[in-house]
């Protein structure tokens, strides 16, 4: 069995797995993308799981409270530019802004989502077990 942190950092990974599948389909690289997907997944989850813990995004009280989703929004949002200076020095090119903007906006939404599918999963599970 799974504890929580491991079911919340393994959502985590597929949410910011999916949102960069989700960035190169939009540009129509999808299917030429292969292993380049990397160069901007590996930042962001670096980026994330440096920041995320420091922003709470990772207190198990605070993801059992709706009121606290605003944790793992708010570290995305600042995990974003982090993630995109990473992306720039690994491909050494320079950092568009808008690049940051929509990489954060899209992936603290898609965080947001996840997070708050693992609430509500939690909220009936610990109805039905007590």
């Amino acid at each position: 069995m799974m504890s929580r942190i491991t079911w919340l950092i393994a959502g985590d990974v597929l949410t910011l797995g999916l949102v960069t599948i989700f960035g190169f389909a939009t540009h129509g690289t999808l299917g030429s993308a292969g292993m380049r997907m990397l160069t901007t997944f590996i930042p962001v989850l670096i980026a994330w799981l440096l920041i995320a813990p420091f922003v709470g995004a990772y207190n198990l009280e605070w993801t059992a409270d709706v009121r606290q989703l605003w944790r793992p929004f708010w570290a995305m949002v600042l995990a974003a530019p982090f993630a995109a200076w990473l992306r720039g020095a690994w491909l050494g090119t320079a950092i568009m802004p808008m690049f940051v903007v929509v990489l954060g906006g899209v992936s603290a939404l898609a965080i947001l989502c996840w997070r708050l599918l693992y609430w509500l999963f939690r909220k009936r599970s610990m109805a039905t077990h007590g």
